[in-house]
């Protein structure tokens, strides 16, 4: 199923794309067919499909799940039960997830053939990248990658991210080196456990390499712009090692004090590039910071789709001009789609599903819109013809329709049958016949105080027109999160933000005017949905809405925490709403200046404009 190409060969490149997206409906119906002939004879199929592989009596038979559903399965394999509870293939690892969208990190299944997937997707991704920008060949990329410790299951067994099995994997170390993966930053530098000790090290190389750098990025927004907070941070003592031509003292770690000190002997004590550095660092205002220290830079590839849609104006700020890159969209549990058209803005990236990688199927999302509901055909209906016989409604991935949302399902070739990814898309067009999608938010990531439900891209939407407010006096909202304050009766709606002013030595306490930032809070409720401001206004169950403004390093602290707690710092996405006490406390405890609504949002039963898209 996984045909052999060369990755810097362009044109066979774009041919298999093409072929593959071409002939979408054939190759899904051969990746379902593979994987019921597979597996037909594990526990968990025969006990739907008594060891036949016919495909309708998987459709019919096979339930839709979530992952509290298949859960008691994996747990039994990672206490050493074999594989064949649910694929015939042996289980190597458990992959697992970031665990911040949806509470504690999940495990997912996968095989050495699951591996060698992946590392066919990444190819895939070369020649679309080489047909928008030329000569990535004449240079490296600065990707600042991380890994975290596994896990060892009772079996045995390695629990650890994605990411982490890639990096460590011989997919990776032993990768042929085109023109998509000769990176700044030594292996040894990506595979350091102690996160502080690989982005200095990383981004030492990075500076001392400052002109063969033609890309720069990181796999999430956030962890790109942590690395510039790092930067703000250490300049001076980077400056310092560049000077000498040696790495500081507290870089311990062995194999990753080896390789930068060999890139620092290759490239000399270098005083010049240091008092470059230090006089670009020193300035003003770090507006465009990227073009100046990495002058040759092509793109900044992170993905800004989703939750980190809310960090393009400051990755716009700091890369001065630079376009922004998705390339891709994927998960723990399975890589999904590529962008086909990778210097797309921000708001138009879509992503074209690869029919080989999973059986896809879509769930059709009706959206809740006031007291209607709105169903992804548009029309309108009352509430209670939600849930209704939603298993039978499930598409295929060629019968989705243009504009329709849907929440992702998939099968995979590693033990997940019908599985609610727990995604939900909006099909934008079809290249050829594979359709191609708009991640549009996670789901049942919401705030909650009454009957109302605010989802994660409900309260993007309300933060970005707030931002508005802000932007003509210089700031910049560099990290949010939520919480649902139930501690006061009515409870309200929290917002912890983190800004910044353009000219970064300025003191935003001291810059804050509180009639403004009233307006933000009023501006927030202004826009959340029809429900929320009833409770508001009608109701009086939800109070005025509060901003927390905490100081610089205040997000930073979050995500140490959540590290500490299990998550990745390389696929570490700020939560964008928070529920563990703990995590409130730290940012409460760096809390500057809180601002509440002063005015009641107004309220109609039913507004075109929270459906708009």
């Amino acid at each position: 199923m996984l045909p052999l190409f060369d990755p810097n060969d362009s044109e066979a490149g774009m041919k298999l794309l093409e072929d593959l997206t071409s002939n979408a409906y054939q190759i899904q119906q051969q990746v379902l067919q593979q994987i019921l002939a597979t597996n037909a004879g594990t526990e968990y199929l025969m006990g739907f499909l008594s060891g036949q592989s016919d495909k309708q009596l998987f459709k019919k038979k096979v339930p839709v799940v979530s992952y509290e559903d298949v859960k008691p399965y994996i747990e039994r394999i990672a206490n050493g039960e074999p594989s064949e509870i649910i694929s015939a293939q042996k289980i190597t690892e458990l992959l697992t997830s970031s665990g911040t969208s949806g509470g504690q990190p999940k495990m997912m299944p996968s095989t050495a053939e699951d591996l060698d997937r992946k590392t066919f997707f990444y190819n895939l991704l070369v020649p679309v990248l080489n047909k928008y920008v030329e000569d990535l060949d004449k240079g490296k990329g600065m990707y600042l990658l991380f890994i975290k410790p596994e896990i060892t299951t009772p079996s045995g067994l390695m629990a650890r991210p994605v990411l982490t099995s890639y990096y460590k994997s011989k997919n990776f170390t032993n990768r042929p080196f085109n023109r998509f993966n000769i990176y700044t930053s030594p292996d040894d530098t990506i595979l350091c456990s102690d996160s502080k000790q690989s982005m200095y090290c990383q981004l030492l190389c990075g500076l001392v390499q400052r002109d063969e750098v033609l890309r720069v990025g990181a796999v999430f927004a956030s962890a790109f712009l942590r690395a510039i907070k790092f930067l703000e941070d250490y300049w001076n003592e980077l400056c310092s090692n560049i000077r000498s031509g040696h790495v500081s003292d507290w870089i311990t770690d062995l194999s990753c004090r080896n390789a930068v000190s060999e890139i620092l002997l290759l490239n000399k004590a270098n005083s010049d590039l240091a008092d470059l550095i230090e006089r670009e660092c020193s300035g003003s205002s770090w507006e465009g910071i990227i073009k100046k220290l990495w002058p040759r830079t092509k793109f900044i590839e992170v993905i800004v789709t989703g939750s980190m849609a809310q960090y393009i104006p400051t990755l716009e700020f700091f890369g001065g001009g630079l376009p922004l890159v998705s390339t891709m969209y994927a998960s723990s549990e399975c890589y999904f789609g590529i962008n086909f058209k990778p210097l797309s803005k921000p708001c138009d990236v879509s992503y074209t599903l690869i029919p080989s990688m999973a059986y896809f199927e879509f769930l059709p999302v009706q959206r809740n819109v006031g007291d209607q509901v709105v169903h992804c055909n548009g029309t309108v209906s009352d509430q209670n013809c939600l849930e209704e016989d939603q298993n039978d409604k499930l598409v295929d991935l060629v019968d989705v329709k243009l504009g329709q949302y849907y929440e992702l399902v998939v099968t995979t070739f590693t033990g997940l049958y019908r599985y609610r990814v727990g995604d939900i898309l909006m099909v934008t067009g079809f290249h050829n016949n594979a359709p191609q999608f708009r991640f549009v938010h996670r789901r049942n990531v919401v705030l909650s105080i009454d009957t109302d439900k605010t989802s994660e891209d409900d309260l993007l939407k309300a933060v970005t027109k707030a931002k508005l407010v802000l932007e003509p006096l210089g700031f910049l909202l560099t990290e949010y999160t939520s919480y649902a304050d139930t501690s006061s009766i009515p409870g309200h709606y929290v917002l912890f933000w983190e800004l910044k002013m353009k000219g970064k030595n300025i003191n935003v306490e001291a810059e804050l005017d509180g009639n403004i930032m009233e307006e933000c809070c009023s501006t927030v409720e202004e826009w959340l949905d029809s429900i929320y401001r009833r409770c508001r206004k009608k109701d009086k169950s939800i109070g005025p809405l509060e901003i927390r403004v905490v100081k610089q390093g205040g997000f930073d602290a979050l995500m140490d925490f959540c590290v500490c707690q299990g998550s990745s710092v390389n696929q570490y996405k700020t939560p964008r709403c928070i529920k563990s006490e703990e995590a409130i406390r730290i940012l409460d405890s760096r809390v500057v200046a809180r601002f509440f609504s002063q005015k009641t949002p107004s309220w109609e039963p039913f507004r075109m404009d929270i459906i708009s898209e």
